[in-house]
């Protein structure tokens, strides 16, 4: 005959195994579903998140002007524009005006990015021209719009070239990109990218992006960290933040897969955007990245995301 306490024994340890097991079949719920204070409407941010243009076109119509306005309504406390060097002067000048009225911080724009040819990794002389006269747009853009940071992507390597000898000219040609921009108080911010994404290009990890920043030795040139590239191309970021974070003058921000905002894709985003904010970060985090859903409820999803984020 059984003992009876050594049956119910049994009979609680099985419900609680079960109980157990069913929850490892549970979905874990994304950071948009996990149970917060949501702040008033307006209320800023603690960094300063960058949407681009465009992003809230629903809720704000297509004037550059109201959708300003309508992300600092949200309380975000920067914007940019990739494309801002080849805007008009007078748009550009009202984007100025307007993003100063608000106390908001611009964006690194692009200076250069062509990922199809070898630029920097060449000696060739009609690349410096070329170059002469992008980073006179370039400073001239900045001086119009008081930003003070711009994107230069070095463009591909070369199959038949020594690799220390690509970097090398990486290198000298940035020095000398570096002297332009000094004087005007520019920053160049060089990308590294993913070879998934951008197979071919010379300029791919954070590492190798210091070892080049180290090497100019110039204020002028610094990184900017684009965490949805990174972590496609080696993974690390809070040690590699941690790593570059004196070379770093700027972030890029999306999840992967699928580069949507914070809480679609694999990366932790409120413990990210923890640390870069301990380390008293001033900057900008460029929300170069899309919406997971389309029209206005894609827009709201985007600003919850950033809200659940920022939480930290």
């Amino acid at each position: 005959m059984r003992d009876p306490s050594i049956t119910e024994s049994r009979r609680r340890f099985l419900k609680t195994a079960t109980l157990g097991a069913t929850a490892l079949l549970l979905p874990i719920p994304s950071l948009r579903s996990q149970p917060r204070i949501a702040p008033a409407s307006g209320t800023p941010f603690k960094l300063k998140y960058a949407p681009p243009l465009g992003m809230f076109e629903g809720g704000a119509g297509k004037n550059p002007i109201d959708q300003i306005k309508f992300m600092a309504d949200q309380g975000f406390r920067g914007m940019f524009d990739n494309g801002l060097m080849k805007r008009p002067v007078a748009e550009q000048e009202a984007i100025a005006r307007e993003t100063s009225r608000l106390g908001m911080t611009i964006g690194p724009f692009v200076t250069y990015a062509d990922f199809s040819v070898e630029s920097f990794v060449t000696r060739d002389a009609s690349i410096r021209e070329m170059l002469k006269e992008k980073l006179k747009m370039a400073i001239e853009t900045a001086g119009r719009t008081n930003v003070k940071t711009t994107l230069i992507v070095p463009g591909r390597y070369n199959e038949r070239m020594d690799w220390d000898y690509q970097t090398a000219n990486v290198v000298e040609n940035l020095k000398w990109c570096a002297e332009i921009c000094g004087p005007a108080g520019l920053v160049m911010v060089i990308e590294p990218l993913n070879p998934k994404d951008h197979p071919g290009l010379f300029l791919t990890k954070m590492a190798q992006s210091y070892q080049i920043v180290q090497a100019v030795g110039s204020p002028s040139c610094k990184i900017i960290m684009d965490i949805y590239h990174q972590q496609i191309t080696e993974g690390n970021i809070l040690p590699n933040i941690d790593a570059c974070w004196d070379a770093i003058a700027a972030f890029h921000v999306g999840d992967t897969p699928g580069r949507k905002e914070p809480g679609t894709g694999e990366l932790n985003y409120r413990i990210i955007f923890r640390q870069i904010h301990a380390k008293g970060y001033q900057g900008v985090l460029c929300m170069e990245h899309g919406k997971s859903l389309p029209g206005n409820e894609g827009e709201k999803a985007v600003i919850d995301a950033y809200r659940v984020c920022d939480s930290f």
